[in-house]
């Protein structure tokens, strides 16, 4: 199936945008962006692709079924990749609501609209549509072995607003590909990092906060272990998904590089000791060492201790397996912050939220 028209949701937040710039620089693909452009959505993350005859943009809030039913209408799209939501666990402690409305609600926006929109299709159209919904391995909640892994089957227990809204939002899909047909494949990943990501996330937070000279915040004694998957490797995998999965497939994507919270902020202190020495930094002073900087807080409410994927079955099926190592993707991870300053400082200075629609730039 060539030139396909994918429809990605959240395509200007950090997961998103990479999905947007694998699909344009390594296929022959159309993509359809829609994003509300909250906060956490930032057009200057797919600013090398903008110019592609192939990129459309579209500011649309997913919950907005009118404006999703016209982009449907507009672009006939053959394919959906999901990816909008709100993501982070400390917003959702403070205010759970735009989570509800944004992961659940919207999630149903879109399946409703889809599910209108293939009513109008049949044959080889719809059997090659896929509606790819992009979800975190956060649903199935605390790891407390120290060999567990989360499989496809492992039974759902979210502990935060956030992995509840996104467990909701699981579970929507699925029964809308059970009951009423919708050719739905599921993935859920492990923690991401690497270029073009928000910097309240812990790996931008303490590269950004380090080269500043300001404390490195730490949860309770920065024993949680996560998985951490390279960005572009994710945005590769869901790509292999989407074109090669059976319809009611769900695959787990990890990156196989499980680490504590406080060793991958030393890591990160190592890394900076070589690239951007203290000697060589002015905003770091009274300190010798990037890891003076490292101070513990008090832990926020219903922490996991543990998330670890089971990626043997996409491995096995699809032929995926990420390319980066932890070591070898921090470090490009480190070394695209040092060489895109313009980029961070636009997103500290609030200057990125001004590229939207009728308000230039």
């Amino acid at each position: 199936m060539m030139n396909r028209k994918i429809l990605v949701t959240g395509g200007a937040g950090f997961i998103g945008s990479a999905v947007v710039r694998h699909i344009i620089n390594n296929t022959n693909d159309i993509v359809i962006n829609i994003d509300k452009l909250t906060y956490a959505g930032n057009l200057d993350s797919v600013g090398n692709v903008v110019n592609n005859p192939r990129y459309y943009f579209e500011q649309i809030d997913i919950c907005d079924s009118k404006a999703i039913n016209e982009v449907f209408a507009k672009y006939q799209p053959t394919n959906v990749m999901h990816l909008a939501a709100e993501s982070h666990v400390d917003r959702s402690i403070d205010g759970p609501g735009v989570f509800i409305q944004t992961n659940i609600v919207g999630t149903y926006t879109l399946l409703e609209a889809t599910r209108s929109y293939l009513a109008n299709f049949s044959g080889e159209f719809k059997s090659n549509f896929r509606f790819h919904h992009v979800s975190t391995d956060e649903v199935y909640g605390d790891l407390h072995g120290t060999t567990d892994l989360f499989v496809e089957e492992t039974p759902y227990s979210p502990s935060s607003p956030y992995s509840a809204s996104k467990a909701s939002s699981d579970h929507l899909v699925r029964a809308w590909g059970r009951t009423f047909g919708l050719p739905v494949v599921i993935t859920n990943c492990s923690n991401n990092y690497g270029p073009y990501h928000f910097p309240e996330k812990l790996i931008p937070l303490v590269i950004l906060n380090a080269l500043e000279g300001k404390p490195l915040p730490v949860y309770g004694k920065g024993d949680q272990i996560r998985d951490w998957l390279y960005v572009e490797d994710h945005a590769e995998a869901l790509y292999t998904v989407l074109t090669q999965s059976e319809i009611g497939k769900t695959y787990n994507i990890g990156g196989h590089n499980e680490r504590k919270n406080i060793e991958v902020v030393q890591t990160i202190c190592t890394l900076l000791e070589e690239l951007k020495p203290i000697s060589a930094n002015q905003n770091v002073k009274n300190i010798s060492a990037y890891s003076d900087l490292i101070c513990f807080v008090q832990d926020r409410p219903g922490h996991d201790a543990r998330y670890a994927i089971d990626a043997s079955k996409i491995q096995k099926e699809l032929g995926w397996e990420p390319k980066e190592t932890f070591e070898t993707g921090l470090r490009k991870t480190v070394q695209w912050y040092l060489d895109n300053e313009a980029w961070w400082q636009r997103v500290k200075a609030g200057t990125y939220q001004q590229k939207r629609l009728g308000l230039g730039e």
